[in-house]
């Protein structure tokens, strides 16, 4: 039975999709079978991994409607343990299309079941907004990882999706947990870096590895690969790398 994993975090440019996209990849080079899964309408993890055509038809977007599933829809990378669902601009209107659903918030959960057994991890790359896709891959998941960048408006970011992680523990997802915090674009040089880093760790499990600024992180995109592929030698590849290890032994150990 796989672990789903709902990368998140309310606020905007933290590393979200890029951890989404070189986390699954890292975990994936270890070979754990891993499905990614992008919930964003701009469908930045799925170019992230190759897949630069995501016609509606082969997305997510008709499993949430029931008329696809995700073994219909799934697609393969470059690297062999790997293979995700691609988001498509149609998900933009999944909003105001489901919104009289009443099971507009579980519909994710559900289409997942039949998979779970298929994969060792599978990573939901939710948008930067609390709506209808946010809150299916909160109600799916299992465990939320928390990119973060060490400033202080992030504090006030954590503190919402804190806030909304709890509501959806009390209503659609009792056993969702935060499994950690991860740091990203950090500079230890920095002393408002780590007095925020310091700070967050009083309140949450902070994972032993954070994530540089690295140019060839921003780069790899680009080429549509993960940071891994693009330059296996560069620090942000080492990054990723150190924290597949540190999730997969933790879980050994559990």
């Amino acid at each position: 039975m796989s672990r789903i994993v709902a990368i998140s975090n309310q606020k905007g440019g933290v590393g979200k999709t890029t951890t989404a996209v070189n986390l699954s990849a890292s975990i994936a080079v270890a070979e754990q079978r891993v499905l990614l899964i992008d919930l964003d309408p701009q469908g930045n993890a799925s170019s992230g991994v190759g897949v630069t055509e995501r016609q509606s038809d082969a997305s997510l977007y008709p499993v949430l409607f029931g008329e696809a599933t995700i073994e219909e829809v799934k697609r393969p990378t470059d690297l062999p343990y790997l293979e995700v669902v691609a988001a498509s601009r149609d998900l933009a209107g999944v909003e105001v299309e489901l919104v009289d659903a009443p099971d507009r918030a579980t519909r994710l959960r559900d289409a997942l079941r039949s998979v779970r057994e298929h994969y060792d991890y599978i990573f939901l790359d939710s948008p930067p907004s609390l709506g209808i896709l946010t809150i299916n891959a909160l109600t799916a998941a299992d465990l939320v990882l928390v990119p973060m960048q060490a400033e202080y408006y992030a504090l006030e970011g954590l503190s919402d999706l804190t806030g909304t992680i709890e509501r959806v523990r009390a209503t659609l997802n009792p056993e969702l947990s935060i499994h950690g915090v991860l740091l990203t674009m950090f500079d230890n040089r920095n002393n408002l870096s780590n007095q925020v880093a310091a700070e967050v760790r009083k309140h949450f499990h902070v994972f032993d590895t954070v994530i540089p600024r690295n140019v060839r992180l921003a780069e790899a995109p680009s080429y549509g690969q993960p940071v891994l592929l693009y330059d296996a030698a560069s620090r942000g590849s080492h990054g990723y790398l150190s924290l597949a290890k540190e999730i997969l032994e933790g879980v050994a150990l559990a």
